[in-house]
């Protein structure tokens, strides 16, 4: 059967396992991507790639490079493949969307220039710099939604002219976090632009940010625990077949992992710290460390994690099924 790429779906943001020297674990990762194509067909039908989850900050341009083409070798028969692209500048982020592209990805998630982040930037400026990439590159692109409390984030103006005057923009990581705002954008985004996908990002609060009707996740969290991810999804994608309760009980479930991974609030360095954790505390990677400058975790911080896998009933995967032999 002939791959499907689809941006209306839940997109796990993989983490990338170390060895001690801080490089790439291969074998590892390849284990862990076939365990995560397990779910394709089950609500997790592509994967991310180099997101903050995958620590792109701290990949130099090779290894980005290398990690798609790991993923795109392992699940990109089936799976649709985003690579994420994080750069200051717009040739050189062309240049990456380029590499990407030739490394196996189906489309990219495109992130705002960091700079933004300190200055703020021109209002005209965002459009023209995903205009830019996505010609230049002749590439899909999931617009990556900054928090509204940013400097960098795109008001719903803007986002609505990249959806109507770029082809190439398919789907919005909608990272809002800001309720209000959130609902309202969505709202006007359907409204106006009704073929784009809306996926949330929002990890912390994520069945909350379902309920206004998304086409998905873009999650690092799905990477993590996607044996409750998935089925809360199903609930939250067909309504119609289920109950407020369903929904509510998944919701409940999936809390404490996430309390434990997020503790309430937006992902950060150390919050994608604590997700390796979790990933390593059910033996799916074997160690948890985290490129500098983000720094090992603590026990208290471990036994929290520990507390959260077990209070969301997350058992150790046994992951011998996708070694290599």
């Amino acid at each position: 059967m002939a791959k499907v790429k689809t941006f209306k779906t839940i997109f796990p943001a993989v983490s990338v396992p170390l060895n001690d020297d801080y490089s790439i674990n291969e074998p590892e990762f390849r284990a862990y991507l076939r365990w995560i194509k397990t779910f394709y067909g089950k609500g997790m039908d592509g994967l991310v790639c180099n997101g903050h989850t995958g620590e792109i900050t701290g990949l130099t341009r090779a290894e980005r490079k290398r990690v798609v083409e790991i993923c795109a070798e392992e699940c990109g028969d089936v799976m649709t493949i985003i690579s994420g692209v994080n750069c200051e500048n717009t040739a050189e982020s062309i240049e990456m969307a380029k590499e990407a592209k030739e490394a196996g990805a189906d489309g990219i998630l495109l992130m705002p220039p960091h700079m933004w982040l300190r200055f703020g930037m021109n209002p005209d400026a965002p459009f023209e710099y995903v205009k830019d990439v996505a010609e230049g590159a002749d590439i899909d692109i999931i617009i990556h939604l900054y928090p509204a409390t940013s400097k960098a984030f795109y008001p719903v103006e803007t986002l609505i002219k990249m959806c109507k005057e770029i082809d190439h923009v398919k789907c919005i990581k909608m990272g809002t976090r800001v309720t209000s705002i959130y609902e309202h954008d969505v709202r006007l985004l359907r409204q106006e632009c009704p073929d784009i996908s809306l996926i949330t990002c929002h990890d912390e609060t994520l069945c909350v940010s379902w309920f206004p009707g998304m086409d998905g996740a873009l999650i690092g969290f799905a990477g993590c625990v996607p044996e409750i991810i998935c089925p809360a999804r199903e609930v939250f994608a067909n309504p119609d077949k289920h109950t407020l309760k369903e929904a509510q009980d998944w919701s409940d479930r999936i809390y404490h992992i996430s309390q434990a991974i997020y503790g309430g609030g937006q992902p950060s360095g150390e919050a994608h710290a604590r997700l390796k954790e979790a990933l390593k505390q059910r033996g799916i990677f074997s160690s948890a460390l985290m490129r500098k400058p983000v720094l090992p975790l603590n026990q208290e911080e471990k036994d929290w994690v520990a507390l959260g896998l077990e209070r969301s009933q997350l058992p150790e995967v046994d992951m011998t099924q996708f070694e290599d032999k």
